[in-house]
């Protein structure tokens, strides 16, 4: 594909990117490596006697599905044939150029028939491998962007407590010795992983992969995913069990039918003269061209007939309250409250397949739609497939979620006014003490400082400070014989409350489970009446949370989440994986007046990474007209 701007080369019919010559570069692409691992997609599958296999998508069948002066459409695809040592998936990789446009677009339909073999999928994905001696300068966002180590850097390094991660001993650049490199650390939520990629030093080429919408993407707009990472590589990811675990495994059961497009994703290139802001105007400029494929979206171009254009979509419109008589964001008074359009309370409104509240962060067989309310709780979902939905929503700084009572079917062509819905907020009686923030994550606890000879130093002084290696450990560091005891009223949730409840160093790689104290001062306990601890979890990975009241060494704890938990978000410097919300009642008759102590024990203590990340914690009394 050559369309005077740029040239693409694919082989033929496997439809691997072999070649993308731009800029003065004959090939952005590492010619060293074989033409099947340049740029493909690949997926992760297994099936009931297969195990778990990487593939790189070969293509069978080559056609041009369309030529002319503004537009080519190539397609190379596969066909299931009943080898049972094969994935049984239907696949069609298309590729898409325009007219001046300096890059092109990939997607692909997935499709299996009924009564096919059990399937199932933990990831799929388009992969880059840029030119190693052209591309050492990668940028993810405006404060996430540095001169990135060799892969021959990694292979020379100190490989830390997973392979994953790699201490540099000796390299190329000198500047960067004695840091951490880790491809988990340039990880993103979905909502924020827009455009990210890697700038090339001589001649000045910027190489982006630009996702102008999440529709495809699995897990909706707080799940995480790789972006770019050393290599250099670039990654187009849909959907993996990364921060997930087992329950993002795309499951095909029962001959079940099947069929989903991925993309189009844009490989977006570009480039300047030698100046000395050539990397800032590459990457402001990669931003400006993500907005123009977001405004553009959906497109109008694609040609296959799964890839519904706008017309054929439809718009939803409403408006989300939250009614909570304890809470007011506007005044002390008890109000119906609009969700204001800012960091903290911002409304997330979706529509996802059908099923429980919160269901739609497990969810990743269908299409996810998100937008955000404005400042009066105002929103309008646009360009949505047509099919039958649930609404969903989630609230920064209301605990829970929110599903709408009645499933929404969306025709082509359809606007759909919803009108207010009013969320209530799960709610038993006022609050009496709450530790951190509502917003699903666990970013607002304290965070250490890495050991100094374990930093990645684009992370010091950094907002995401919890993407530094090693913090696990950081937690023996500060308690190295007694645990975590907060104090309700005395202490800062910000300084005095671990961002993860992990299990104590004792060297030797040994690790045994570790016990947080709440220690709070009641009055007038009302010994009929109900209260709840509210426990919302950001994270869990191999953990057990047990609750005890006042009695840290009685057997039975008052409340267990039992075993939970695959996320690896500890380890992999997440800050949060699956969000959790457990509900424990209390009765009065086994609180005191004054001293109470709750002890939140993770009881699973074999490993460095088995814990929890709370989100938030709230005391409820029971209800005012008890």
């Amino acid at each position: 594909m050559d369309n005077g701007l740029v040239k693409v080369t694919l082989s033929n019919p496997m439809g691997m990117v072999t070649g993308i010559e731009y800029g003065g570069i004959d090939n952005l692409l590492e010619d060293g490596h074989n033409e099947k691992a340049r740029g493909y997609w690949d997926v992760v599958w297994s099936s009931g006697h297969v195990d778990s296999r990487f593939y790189q998508i070969e293509g069978t069948n080559f056609r041009v599905i369309m030529e002319d002066e503004n537009q080519i459409e190539l397609s190379f695809s596969r066909t299931w044939n009943n080898d049972s040592e094969t994935i049984p998936l239907n696949i069609d990789k298309r590729f898409i150029m325009l007219r001046g446009s300096p890059g092109f677009y990939s997607y692909a339909i997935y499709e299996r028939h009924e009564g096919w073999p059990d399937l199932s999928i933990m990831q799929t994905r388009i992969a880059f491998k840029l030119q190693r001696e052209q591309f050492h300068y990668m940028a993810i966002s405006d404060k996430r962007q540095r001169i990135m180590p060799t892969d021959q850097d990694r292979y020379s390094g100190k490989t830390l407590d997973y392979k994953e991660a790699v201490l540099l001993t000796n390299p190329k650049n000198p500047d960067l010795k004695g840091e951490v490199d880790d491809k988990y650390q340039y990880s993103s939520n979905n909502k924020d992983n827009r455009v990210h990629g890697w700038i090339s030093s001589n001649p000045r080429v910027g190489f982006w992969v630009i996702t102008p919408s999440d529709e495809f993407r699995a897990g909706g707009p707080l799940k995480q995913e790789l972006t770019s990472h050393v290599g250099p590589t670039t990654l187009a990811m849909f959907f993996s069990a990364h921060y997930a675990g087992e329950p993002l495994t795309l499951k095909l059961r029962n001959g079940e039918p099947w069929k989903k497009v991925y993309g189009p994703v844009f490989i977006y290139l570009n480039s300047v003269s030698n100046d000395e802001r050539h990397q800032q105007n590459l990457w402001e400029d990669a931003k400006s061209q993500m907005h123009t494929e977001m405004n553009n979206w959906p497109y109008n171009f694609p040609l296959s007939e799964d890839f519904p254009h706008a017309d054929q979509r439809g718009t939803v419109h409403g408006r989300l309250l939250v009614r909570d008589k304890y809470i007011s964001f506007l005044s002390n008074t008890h109000l119906n409250i609009y969700i204001y359009f800012n960091i903290i309370i911002s409304a997330y409104i979706g529509f996802a397949p059908p099923g429980d509240a919160g269901s739609w962060q497990e969810e990743n067989k269908g299409y996810q739609f998100w937008t955000q309310a404005d400042a009066k709780g105002k929103f309008s979902i646009k360009g949505v497939r047509a099919g039958k939905y649930s609404l969903y929503a989630w609230v920064p700084g209301v605990i829970g979620d929110y599903l709408y009572n009645v499933q929404v079917t969306v025709t082509p062509g359809s606007e759909i006014k919803l009108g207010d819905l009013i969320y209530y907020p799960l709610r038993s009686g006022p609050t009496l003490w709450e530790i951190g923030v509502p917003d699903r994550t666990a970013a607002e606890f304290y965070v250490p400082d890495p050991a100094s000879t374990l930093m990645n130093r684009l992370y010091n002084n950094h907002t995401d400070k919890f993407r530094q290696y090693g913090l696990w450990d950081r937690y023996t560091d500060l308690y190295p014989n007694n645990d975590l005891i907060y104090t309700v009223g005395v202490s800062d949730y910000k300084k005095d409350w671990f961002f993860a409840h992990v299990n104590r160093n004792l060297g030797n790689k040994t690790y045994v489970s570790t016990t947080w104290q709440i220690v709070f001062d009641l009055k007038n306990v009302n010994p009929m009446g109900t209260y709840t601890l509210r426990l919302a979890l950001a994270s869990a990975t191999m953990a057990e949370l047990q609750v005890r009241l006042n009695d840290p060494k009685v057997a039975r704890p008052n409340f267990t989440t039992g075993l939970i938990g695959r996320e690896n978000a500890i380890a992999r410097h997440g800050i949060h994986g699956l969000y959790r919300l457990y509900n424990v009642d209390i009765s009065g008759s086994k609180l005191s007046n004054g001293r109470n102590i709750i002890f939140l024990t993770q009881s699973r203590g074999s490993g460095p990474f088995m814990g929890v990340m709370y989100d938030y914690i709230r005391f409820e009394g029971p209800p005012e007209n008890y």
